[in-house]
């Protein structure tokens, strides 16, 4: 399994650290194994192809910063800009009009928004804590959010 994973991070140490959230993943999520789908030894080795994967994905999405002056000139002078810009939006000259629109929404798509923007779920948690269909989900998100637009806009 350590080769698998090593292979697709090309860091030993990294591979390791993934094997091990693999065993504890396989040894927590075990009474989930089906017989039926596959083999024991398949399904852990997919297990920690997936982790793997995700740990390559979430690597990618990292940004390293140089210490280089040059570098840090930029940074400065974007920090410099942002500070420059007003807020974008005027929620502060009426507060109401965001909570005003938010209990427009039914309750169970106000959750769902809530859910995903102040708790940070995923749509396949919130569809399991709501016990909804994921795509139900989805378009309760996304139907929530045009009708904020619309309302706020």
């Amino acid at each position: 399994m350590l080769g698998v994973v090593q292979r697709i991070v090309n860091d030993r140490a990294r591979a390791e650290d993934i094997v091990h959230d693999a065993f504890i993943k396989i040894w927590s999520g075990a009474a989930s194994f089906d017989a039926t789908r596959g083999s024991a030894r398949g399904w852990m080795f997919t297990v920690a192809r997936h982790l793997a994967l995700n740990s390559v994905r979430n690597r990618a999405r990292e940004v390293s910063m140089d210490d280089d002056s040059d570098s840090d000139s930029h940074v400065q002078t974007t920090l410099e800009g942002w500070q420059e810009m007003g807020d974008a939006f005027d929620w502060r000259v009426n507060p109401g009009r965001v909570y005003t629109c938010l209990e427009q929404l039914e309750p169970v798509r106000r959750n769902c928004i809530f859910h995903a923007y102040v708790d940070g779920y995923s749509h396949q948690q919130i569809a399991q804590k709501l016990g909804a269909p994921l795509g139900t989900v989805k378009a309760w998100i996304k139907r929530s959010l045009a009708s904020l637009r619309e309302c706020i806009g």
